[in-house]
């Protein structure tokens, strides 16, 4: 115990491994966070999306933050809803069970670019006669345009934006003719109070409705969405118990995996030493990634099926180097000691040999792990991720197959990327580190 907390004490004196820890502990506790806060059942139901899911959210949308650096301010999404602000809404009762209702939504725009898309979304209540409404659009400089008149089913939705009479009303796109200064070419917004104004009536004394106005911005969310309006913070935040999975369990059972057939090997020696060396000359010579993208062609592309190839692939690998190890160990006078007490071969592999290589094992364990989660993310932008998890590679494959790059969604690639390229400088930096302390010929002098 003292040698390990002797050697803890001497990591600690490397700012390398206290960085690379501190990534590895930000990485661990976003992995924790995704498990709880999330949780996978919520992850993969809003990565798949689905009626109703995103349709508040705007299509391929930078962060918001990207606020605080633009000289030219563009709108965030803005959601009003009259259920959640009561008193936006106003009732009037009349004799027979008729109603009227008048909701208005005020808009404070200040922005120096235009929204990409307005809609409005409606649920009403009622048994037998639905609910009529009408549209009103008010301008800060006084101008009011109506807009639809319509009756209202149990769920329904209005996109301004894809009215053709709206667009024909104000001569150019609807959501840019809404917000322009009238007769600028090329338009420019006009800044100010704008309203939209929903006059209804209901016909029953218990029918009611109520209204949700989103004006889709040109930034949204901290991390953006994609083409499918999804929100991409769900798969940074989810891939990171993904990753962190893979890598570990990749490496753990690979790496202990082949300790074992190697001392199993330098022990036994004979043809239990020749077959596991003809083995790992025929894996040597077997291109791994080859093997990955066949299985996931042709049988399965489940991440569980997966990480079991990569350990089967793995397991010879490096065992020469471990075999020539316990070749070494094998002749310390200690383990001459346990033959000549009687203890038996499995004992002296498992009790005497293998506990020898582990501290020199323990470095590259580490360093390991994120070739492990380059692995995965490569499947993944290849199109041979799991296709149900949200995952760092998924939403580069995403950004590549929609163009992001051209389209200058930059931060639809940055944002995984950065994600990958910190799990290897983190685990990178902390197992050179370990190296130094666990190798004696790097120790310094």
């Amino acid at each position: 115990m003292s040698s390990w907390r002797a050697r803890f004490q001497e990591l600690s004196r490397y700012p390398s491994a206290v960085a690379g820890g501190a990534i590895i502990m930000l990485l661990v506790l976003l992995a924790v966070y995704a498990l709880i806060g999330l949780g996978q059942t919520r992850a993969v139901t809003l990565w798949r999306g689905g009626e109703g899911v995103w349709e508040l959210n705007p299509r391929q949308a930078p962060p918001a933050w990207l606020n605080f650096f633009l000289k030219v301010k563009r709108p965030p999404t803005m959601l009003l809803g009259s259920a959640s602000s009561p008193e936006l809404k106003d009732r009037e009762d009349f004799e027979g069970g008729d109603a009227d209702i008048t909701i208005t939504f005020p808009v404070d725009f200040q922005y120096d670019e235009f929204p990409r898309e307005v809609a409005v979304f409606m649920t009403a209540d009622f048994k037998a006669l639905s609910p009529h409404v009408s549209f009103t659009w008010r301008t800060p400089d006084g101008r009011e345009y109506p807009l639809l008149g319509q009756r209202l089913r149990a769920k329904d939705a209005y996109r301004i934006s894809q009215d053709r009479r709206v667009t024909e009303m104000f001569g150019r796109e609807a959501h840019i003719g809404m917000f322009a200064e009238p007769g600028s070419d090329p338009p420019r917004p006009l800044k100010g109070r704008y309203e939209l104004v929903v006059d209804g009536v209901v016909f029953e004394p218990e029918s009611d409705f109520e209204v949700s106005f989103v004006l889709y911005g040109q930034l949204h969310g901290l991390a953006g969405t994609d083409h499918m309006r999804r929100d991409i913070t769900v798969a940074l935040i989810w891939g990171a118990p993904i990753a962190m999975a893979f890598g570990l369990l990749a490496a753990v059972g690979s790496t202990l995996t082949t300790l074992l057939l190697a001392a199993i090997a330098a022990w036994y020696r004979g043809w239990v030493d020749g077959l596991i060396q003809r083995l790992n000359e025929v894996f040597l010579i077997v291109p791994g990634l080859v093997v990955l993208i066949m299985v996931g062609m042709l049988y399965s592309r489940s991440i569980w099926v997966i990480l079991g190839v990569v350990i089967f692939m793995g397991i010879f690998t490096g065992i020469r180097t471990f075999r020539a190890m316990f070749l070494q160990v094998k002749e310390a006078p200690y383990v001459e000691a346990a033959r000549a007490y009687g203890a038996s071969n499995p004992r002296i592999v498992f009790l005497y040999l293998v506990p020898r290589v582990i501290p020199v094992l323990v470095p590259q364990f580490v360093t390991l792990i994120p070739g492990f989660v380059f692995l995965e993310a490569t499947l993944a932008v290849l199109g041979l991720g799991d296709p149900i998890l949200p995952t760092w590679g998924k939403v580069l494959n995403d950004a590549f197959s929609n163009g992001a790059l051209y389209a200058g969604h930059y931060y639809w690639v940055l944002a995984p990327a950065s994600l990958l390229m910190f799990t290897g400088l983190g685990f990178a930096m902390l197992g050179f580190a370990l190296d130094r302390v666990f190798n004696p010929r790097l120790r310094e002098q």
